[in-house]
């Protein structure tokens, strides 16, 4: 029964590799850049949070630490009681400062850097498929970029190995004769999925018009609970239509875009 057990997830690794060909370097390399961002986007937050936390426990409500001139008039900050904060939180909020400084010149860095590429070289693979991506309104650049590396460069073979590569399939619940839904499939890119279910709810409000958010509408019009079920079944179709936008050019019905300039 081990024996069985361990073969049948072997067949399944094998089942599961066999999807997507592995990247080259080339192509794994340029997803640092956008992952480099996405990382440090998280760490800009997580520094302000700090900032905040400590201001807040000595009462303090009404200065912004992230402004440029922050930490010049740090030293004029009064806590309620009127007195200045103490010594070593000034130091902690110093030293978040300059970190939060830090942070944001390396992701301008890398969106200077992003916007040379794209620029020098616009017909290059992943440049060519950032451009499409980028016409349509709602959809912006490092969106696009993580598409563009994630995923829609892929060489998948269809519709269905898109979704399932985005995770934006089900999970099948077998027992006996009845069949049903375990909800969604985990073995795809967790990140390509964030990124679409992100991107669905962003074009509800830039794309209403579209035939993909009017089925959504329809299909939510009546619902009692969550829209949330439905917003991943919206991702799905979504991205099968960018798949196909950027390997065929056909633009998604009733989607707007930008001019081409």
């Amino acid at each position: 029964m081990l024996q069985r057990g361990f073969l049948g997830r072997l067949r399944g690794e094998r089942g599961h590799c066999s999807m997507a060909i592995v990247p080259t370097v080339a192509e794994e390399d340029g997803r640092f850049p956008h992952r480099e961002r996405e990382t440090l986007v998280k760490q800009r937050t997580s520094t302000v949070n700090r900032m905040e936390s400590i201001l807040i426990q000595f009462g303090v409500r009404n200065f912004n630490p992230v402004l440029r001139k922050a930490p010049e008039k740090l030293g004029s900050v009064r806590t309620p009681e009127g007195i200045p904060l103490p010594s070593n939180a000034v130091a902690a909020l110093q030293r978040q400062m300059e970190r939060f400084r830090v942070i944001k010149e390396q992701i301008k860095a890398i969106e200077r850097t992003r916007l040379q590429r794209l620029q020098r070289d616009p017909a290059e693979k992943f440049n060519a498929m950032v451009f499409l991506l980028v016409r349509i309104i709602g959809l912006g650049v490092e969106t696009a970029e993580q598409l563009a590396h994630e995923i829609l460069s892929r060489n998948l073979r269809d519709r269905k190995a898109v979704a399932r590569y985005a995770g934006l399939t089900g999970s099948p619940d077998e027992s006996g004769s009845k069949r049903g839904e375990k909800g969604l499939s985990r073995s795809g890119n967790g990140r390509v999925r964030k990124i679409l279910i992100q991107l669905s709810w962003r074009l509800l409000r830039f794309q209403p018009e579209s035939d993909l958010l009017r089925w959504f509408k329809t299909s939510t019009a009546n619902s009692q609970g969550s829209r949330k079920p439905m917003i991943v079944a919206l991702a799905r179709k979504l991205i099968i239509a960018l798949w196909r936008y950027v390997n065929t050019g056909l633009v998604p019905e009733g989607l707007q875009l930008r001019s081409a300039a």
